[in-house]
């Protein structure tokens, strides 16, 4: 019997284990004039990620000590549904109201997300089925979440009764106001911008031409890096003619190989990619680095190297205090990955028609979240 009220109840268990089950005669979060609720769904970066949760962290001795191997872990995780792992709170916007953001997890590894997109899309409608059935109104997909199901929208055709977004519209927003102080700061403390070698990796991605739109006219020379030369072809033609209606001479060349950045003295990333794809020998001494990838493109010993700056993208501080009871490797608490903002802003502005879905992002909607961010209090982290 005990055995039996314990499977029923494992979830509040579990949320009980990680301090985000409502305490005795706390009232629920609901929707309301004052406060907005919304639901973010993420996953574990690494292993040592699952180790946040007092569900998995008893695993990790015996991960460590070899009596379990890391395989299994994954294999079992697998079976896993969505589940609620934290909530941030504290976050409160300049016109008074307060957004709580719950935070749900499904322990799939980023190869495990790419590498099965049937299991993953079905773990994502799950997770938005419990989002709304917790009372949040909008559903964000992060990290390599917002990839599956066709970037969202089978997930939204799926469950209809909550609004959802892979929150590529602010994603794209944050580069686009970031990407003049970089070159100004560039500019500044190194050569004229027409005498600048750039390269854009990951460029046959939305984010990710959208830099290449954004600097194609004012640097000299342009090398788009991305898997598929095709496309990318397509997109130099696309840029050779911004360019030449800008009457500018940038030159613009494409290739699959990344090292071919060794070249460049600003680097600008946004793959999807689950390991670092850009490292030390590919990087050129005194090379900027712009890293919009999540998980992070640029290797860590690239840090190390003399003259070399990376800078994180995509970053957005919250209004108010933020508080949470996971590590999000953001940084602090109070920040957040666009694409998390962007749920939030979203769930303030009941803008459903912004929402992020599929592969195009509507210039006015990137505008939208920028100048809504602004109102609200969020911003970019540059």
């Amino acid at each position: 019997l005990a055995v039996l009220v314990i499977w029923r109840y494992k979830e509040n268990l579990g949320r009980i284990l990680e301090g985000t089950e409502p305490k005795l005669g706390e009232p629920a979060p609901l929707p309301g004039e004052d406060q907005v609720v919304c639901a973010f769904m993420i996953h574990p970066l690494t292993l040592e990620d699952f180790w946040q949760s007092p569900r998995f962290a008893w695993l990790r001795p015996l991960v460590r000590a070899g009596l379990v191997r890391q395989t299994w872990v994954e294999r079992i995780a697998e079976y896993f549904r969505p589940m609620k792992v934290g909530e941030i709170r504290g976050v409160r916007t300049r016109d008074g109201r307060e957004i709580r953001c719950y935070l749900i997890s499904a322990p799939l590894l980023p190869h495990q997300i790419t590498g099965k997109p049937e299991l993953a899309t079905r773990r994502a409608i799950q997770g938005a089925r419990l989002a709304a059935e917790l009372g949040a109104t909008v559903f964000g997909l992060g990290a390599f979440w917002s990839v599956v199901g066709e970037k969202g929208l089978r997930v939204q055709e799926a469950v209809p009764e909550i609004q959802v977004t892979n929150g590529g519209a602010y994603t794209a927003g944050t580069v686009k106001a970031a990407i003049p102080q970089i070159l100004e700061r560039f500019e500044r403390e190194g050569k004229p911008l027409s005498d600048v070698t750039a390269a854009v990796v990951g460029a046959n991605g939305v984010v990710a031409f959208g830099i290449a739109r954004q600097i194609a006219p004012l640097v000299g020379r342009l090398i788009l890096v991305g898997r598929n030369l095709e496309r990318l072809e397509k997109s130099a033609e696309t840029l050779r003619r911004l360019v030449a209606r800008k009457g500018a001479k940038t030159e613009i060349v494409t290739t699959t190989e990344i090292p071919a950045i060794k070249e460049a003295d600003l680097v600008f990333t946004a793959t999807s990619d689950p390991a670092a794809v850009i490292f030390s020998d590919f990087v050129k001494p005194g090379a900027w680095i712009y890293d919009e990838g999540v998980p992070p493109d640029v290797d860590p010993a690239v840090r190390q190297l003399p003259g070399v700056r990376v800078i994180p993208g995509g970053v957005v501080r919250l209004p108010g205090e933020a508080e949470v009871n996971l590590d999000l490797r953001f940084g602090g608490p109070d920040l957040v990955p666009a694409c998390l903002a962007e749920t939030m802003i979203l769930a303030a502005e009941e803008a459903w028609e912004r929402k992020s879905l599929g592969g195009q992002t509507k210039s006015e909607n990137i505008q939208f979240f920028v100048d809504k961010a602004g109102e609200l209090g969020f911003e970019v982290v540059d």
